[in-house]
Formats: structure tokens, sequence, C-alpha cells
């Protein structure tokens, strides 16, 4: 049985970006670098949590609009991201925290940037 590709699921590419910015976000909090390979990690572990698949292409892309969208457009939307703040973006399986009033905030950003 094959996967799904991500645009056959609603929300799904809304959700994989908002992750990805998450995580973003996170990483440069944590350790004030601006890290490839955290994305690139959370993107492949992320599709196959949701059991979905997704061209590399794609990968790629989503990747650096999710770095555009931690660098230059969380701050215009009042949005900081800082240590102490982390643990609240996910839950305890590392999934998103929907509840978070942040993670909110980002998941309407995302679907406006796509």
């Amino acid at each position: 049985m094959s996967k799904p590709d991500i645009d056959e699921l609603a929300g799904a590419r809304a959700d994989l970006l908002c992750f990805l910015v998450a995580t973003v976000a996170a990483s440069y909090a944590l350790t004030q670098e601006w890290r490839v390979d955290h994305v690139v990690e959370s993107c492949r572990i992320w599709l196959k949590r949701s059991l979905i698949e997704m061209h590399w292409l794609e990968r790629v892309r989503i990747g650096q609009l999710a770095f555009k969208i931690a660098r230059r457009d969380l701050k215009g939307a009042g949005i900081a991201v800082r240590q102490s703040d982390v643990q609240a973006l996910f839950t305890g399986d590392m999934g998103l925290n929907h509840a978070s009033t942040v993670v909110q905030k980002m998941m309407r950003l995302c679907r406006e940037a796509l």
C-alpha cells in the first residue's frame, strides 16, 4: 500500500510547514544558529510519522520557506520564541502543540504563505 502524497490530505502541507517553522525557531532559540540539518531531519520525521510522501524537491522548497518565515516573518507578526518557550511549542511526542497561542499564530502565517 502506497502512502498518499502530501497534497492529497487537506491541511497537511500547512501543518508540515508550521512544524518546520516551529523547529527552526526552537533550534535557533536553543543554539543561536540557523540549522539546516534540523529542518531536514524534522521534515523526514514528520513525513514518516504522518505516513505521507513528498517529492524531494518539494521538501527543499518547504524547508526554505520555513527558514524564511522563521527568520523574517515571525518577528513582524509579533512572535518571539525564547529558550523558555521551546517546550510549549511541542507535545510530549514532539508533535505541534496546537493549544499553544504561539503555534496558532505560526499556523496562520504558514497558511497565508502557502
